[in-house]
């Protein structure tokens, strides 16, 4: 059966209720995102879930969360002549902050457990860079200064109207770079075996003749929201040329 718009906003709500329980990262949030909007069947809208507790489904038994940071509490990481670099896995339940004094900041965002509804980061470059990371596909908003320096946004961001992650960044930047790079220009991560993946590209494949995966890794330039797997654009590939006849 045919999935409705109503059907996949609700998958995608699931979703995002799965990341901020620690389920997912924020990779895994907008991969499975991107193909719950690319669902067109039910029994596809059923595999993105399938690892996920069911909706309204009682809560597991877990150990009491650690208090809530206080509001407005920012988490910082600052480089003063030197670097702070936060990869891998970690977790981010509360606001950001990056200061780079003649030094380097690295925050990479794939691997994060968020655990709020979206991400919001104060940058500033001295004389210094500081570079976020974050999954192709998610909605960057960039807001702030540069004087003689650089802000600017390198993400194949998703099409309008997606309700996909949003990663907020307000960025002062003097003689300094403030820089958010997506899979695309950072090199996207090795991800791992997922069962819902294998299965989707199954269906996607008895339903389209060949698998319409989330693009990772092969976005169009930023600006272009739009998407094609690799074997598009390209269905035809030109012959090599004939050998000479001597």
């Amino acid at each position: 059966m045919r999935a409705s718009d109503a059907e996949r906003d609700a998958v995608v709500e699931r979703l995002k209720t799965a990341s901020v329980e620690g389920r997912l990262t924020l990779g895994e949030l907008t991969e499975r995102t991107e193909a719950a909007y690319l669902a067109t069947t039910h029994a596809e809208l059923a595999v993105i879930t399938s690892d996920l507790p069911a909706s309204g489904s009682a809560p597991m038994s877990v150990p009491a969360p650690a208090p809530a940071p206080a509001h407005g509490a920012r988490r910082w990481f600052v480089a003063v002549l030197g670097d702070s670099k936060r990869r891998g896995k970690w977790r981010v339940d509360q606001q950001l902050g990056a200061i780079a004094v003649m030094g380097d900041v690295l925050l990479d965002l794939r691997q994060a457990e968020v655990r709020t509804n979206g991400i919001d980061i104060v940058a500033t470059a001295v004389m210094g860079d500081v570079k976020i990371i974050v999954p192709d596909g998610v909605d960057v908003d960039l807001d702030g200064i540069a004087i003689m320096g650089d802000k600017k946004i390198e993400v194949a961001e998703a099409p309008a109207g997606m309700n996909v992650p949003v990663i907020r960044v307000k960025a002062y930047a003097v003689m300094g770079d403030v820089k958010i790079v997506g899979d695309s220009y950072a090199g996207p991560l090795q991800r791992g075996w997922a069962a819902w993946r294998d299965q989707w590209h199954e269906l996607r494949r008895d339903l389209l003749g060949h698998p319409l995966p989330p693009s990772h890794g092969h976005p169009n330039p930023p600006g272009h929201g739009h998407r094609l797997p690799p074997s598009h654009g390209h269905p035809n590939p030109p012959h090599p040329p004939a050998p000479p006849h001597w």
